[in-house]
């Protein structure tokens, strides 16, 4: 049985590990010269998932945060040459996001420093228990039990 404590270890395990893999990351993009932001990252990353490129607004939605937020990235990512805003083909008065020569390359290379902070990380762990990791992560990613709403602890 799983004590508060216990718990509360395995909470901070996460985090110290998701600080670790960003560490990681960040280093080998910098060894790539690749300045980006964490946060840039994502966006790029979401706008990958996209058949044709989105609104502001949907971004914001698939990235859970306010449409300010998105702007702000937006405008950092056009100013490095990554995305482009480009008119709606139906209606003039709607902007939609795409990625750009430049943002698919910073893509590719964000796939790669992800892939050797994985390597590095991961590097200790048998085939065994890479698989048992990946299925633990699996569960925990899928929230199979959770509640959605969180529950009031203060």
């Amino acid at each position: 049985m799983n004590t508060p404590d216990a718990d509360g270890l395995l909470a901070e395990q996460l985090l110290r590990l998701t600080r670790r893999v960003h560490r990681i990351q960040k280093r080998q993009l910098e060894l790539c010269g690749l300045a980006i932001t964490p946060a840039q990252s994502r966006l790029l990353r979401t706008l990958a998932h996209y058949s044709s490129p989105p609104r502001m607004a949907d971004l914001a939605e698939r990235l859970e945060v306010v449409p300010r937020a998105v702007t702000t990235l937006v405008d950092g990512l056009e100013a490095s040459g990554r995305v482009r805003r480009v008119p709606d083909p139906t209606n003039r008065r709607v902007i939609r996001i795409e990625l750009t020569d430049d943002g698919r390359q910073a893509l590719r290379e964000l796939r790669g420093a992800r892939r050797a902070a994985a390597e590095d990380i991961l590097a200790p762990l048998t085939d065994d228990q890479r698989k048992v990791l990946g299925g633990l992560l699996n569960t925990l990613v899928d929230g199979v039990g959770a509640v959605e709403e969180p529950k009031d602890r203060c």
